[in-house]
C-alpha cells in the first residue's frame, strides 16, 4: 500500500495551517474526499444532472443508471444478497432511526427489551430510549470491562429470551474497541432477537460481510469513508424490511394513490421518500470503488500498524491518558494532565494538527471513563508515521506551554 501516492489523491492535504503542513487526525468525524469522488460529483452536475426513476429522456436515463449502479456497488461491498436490501438514506443516525421507528415501535411492547451499550454513540442510544417509551419495553445495557470492551459471559447474562432487539457498534468511535459483532448476532439470534450494528466506524476501516455477520440491519455514512456528506446506507435482512412499514411518504415510494389510499413501492424505493440524494450516491458509490482499488484489508492492516506506533509514541509522554483497548481500530483517544482537551485541540491545531475534542457524542461513555471530555486522533488511510511523529511533538509542546501542570 503506497501511502504517499494515496495522500496525492486527496487535494485537501496539500495545504497549510496556521503556517503548518496540515496533519488530519479527525477521520472518524469526517474522512477527507479523494479526486475520483469529487470528480464522480462534479461530472453528474455538470453533465448528467437529472431526476431519476421518472423521466425517460438521456439525461434521466444516464443519472439512473449511476444511481443505481451506486447501490449495486453497495451491495457488493457488504456482501448483501440483493440491491432490495440496500437502502440509501442521509447517514447513519437516519439509517438507526428508521428502524426504530419502522421496526422497535411496531414490534416491541411492555416486558420486552432493547440491549445496548455504553460505548454507543447518541444516535444510537437516543433512537432506543425514545422506542422504551413509546412501547414500555426496557433498555439494558451490557457491562464494559475496565479496557472498554465487552465479555461474552456478560453479553449471554444481558441477552434474555426477553430481548426484542440488539443495537452495537461495531468499533467505538472513542475507544477504538472492535465489537464480536458475529458472536453477539448468534447469541441475538438464540434468543429470538435481531439485532442492529452501527457500522459509521466499521464499513470504512474494514471488510464487511453482512452475510457472513449474520446481521439483521447494518447502518453506515459515506462521508466517513471518503464519500460526500447527505449519504448513509441501511442495509436489512428482505424478510424484515419487507415486513416494515416506511418512515417518510410522498413521491417516489409510491406504486398507486387513490383518494383514500395509497400502496407503496417494492422494495428499497418504498423507504426512498422524494428526490433521492443522487449525487450523494453517485459519490459514494465512487469513494467504494477508491477503497476497493487500495484494498480493505491493506487499509485495515495499516491503520491498526499506525494505532500501535501511536501508542508506543504516546505512552513517552509523562502526564498522558490513553483510553481503550491495547487491540484496537485506528483511534487514539487521551487526555493530558491538567489540560483541557479543548486546550490541547487549540494548541495542537497552532502546529496545523488536527484533533478532536469533547465528548464525541459518547456522553454516557465519558462519564463511564469518569472524565467530561477527550481529545482524539483518529487515522485512516492516508495517515502516515510522521502524522504520528508529528502529534507527538505536538502533544510534548502543549505539555511546556501549559506548564506541565502549572
Amino acid at each position: 500500500m503506497d501511502v504517499l501516492a494515496i495522500r496525492k489523491m486527496f487535494p485537501i492535504l496539500d495545504q497549510e495551517v496556521n503556517g503548518h503542513p496540515l496533519v488530519y487526525l479527525d477521520s472518524s468525524a469526517t474522512s477527507q474526499k479523494p479526486l475520483p469522488v469529487i470528480e464522480a460529483i462534479d461530472t453528474y452536475y455538470r453533465q448528467d444532472n437529472s431526476n431519476v426513476h421518472r423521466g425517460v429522456h438521456t439525461l434521466g436515463t444516464r443519472a439512473t443508471e449511476k444511481y443505481e449502479g451506486a447501490r449495486e456497488k453497495v451491495r457488493r461491498f457488504i456482501n448483501a444478497s440483493s440491491t432490495a436490501e440496500v437502502i440509501f438514506t442521509r447517514g447513519t443516525t437516519a439509517s438507526i432511526n428508521t428502524v426504530a421507528y419502522s421496526y422497535a415501535r411496531q414490534h416491541l411492547q411492555e416486558g420486552d427489551e432493547i440491549v445496548i451499550t455504553p460505548m454507543e454513540h447518541h444516535s444510537n442510544i437516543i433512537p432506543w430510549q425514545q422506542a422504551v417509551k413509546v412501547t414500555g419495553a426496557t433498555l439494558k445495557y451490557i457491562p464494559l470491562k475496565k479496557d472498554g470492551t465487552i465479555a461474552f459471559d456478560d453479553i449471554r447474562d444481558t441477552i434474555t429470551s426477553k430481548t426484542k432487539l440488539v443495537a452495537v457498534t461495531h468499533v467505538s468511535n472513542v475507544l477504538g474497541t472492535i465489537n464480536p459483532v458475529k458472536e453477539i448476532a448468534k447469541i441475538a439470534h438464540q434468543n429470538g432477537a435481531v439485532i442492529l450494528v452501527d457500522g459509521a466506524q466499521g464499513a470504512p476501516h474494514m471488510a464487511v460481510d453482512v452475510l457472513d455477520l449474520d446481521c439483521d440491519f447494518y447502518a453506515f455514512s459515506g462521508h466517513k469513508m471518503g464519500g460526500p456528506t447527505g449519504i448513509g446506507v441501511l442495509y436489512g435482512k428482505r424478510e424484515l424490511l419487507e415486513n416494515m412499514e416506511p418512515v417518510e411518504f410522498g413521491g417516489e415510494m409510491i406504486d398507486f394513490v387513490h383518494l383514500y389510499d395509497s400502496t407503496w413501492k417494492e422494495l428499497p424505493w418504498k423507504f426512498e421518500g422524494g428526490t433521492p440524494i443522487i449525487a450523494g450516491a453517485i459519490g459514494l458509490g465512487a469513494a467504494i470503488d477508491f477503497l476497493n482499488d487500495v484494498g480493505m484489508e491493506d487499509i485495515k492492516a495499516h491503520e491498526h500498524q499506525l494505532a500501535q506506533y501511536a501508542l508506543e509514541k504516546l505512552r513517552t509522554i509523562n502526564g498522558i491518558t490513553i483510553y481503550g483497548p491495547e487491540k484496537r481500530a485506528g483511534i487514539v483517544t487521551f487526555n493530558l494532565d491538567h489540560v483541557h482537551p479543548h486546550d490541547t485541540s487549540t494548541a495542537l491545531d497552532m502546529e496545523g494538527i488536527a484533533v478532536r475534542a469533547g465528548h464525541h457524542c459518547a456522553q454516557p461513555l465519558m462519564r463511564w471513563l469518569d472524565v467530561t471530555a477527550t481529545a482524539r486522533a483518529s487515522l485512516y488511510l492516508y495517515n502516515t508515521e510522521e502524522d504520528i511523529d508529528k502529534l507527538h511533538a505536538g502533544l510534548v509542546n502543549t505539555k511546556e506551554y501549559f506548564g506541565d501542570g502549572f
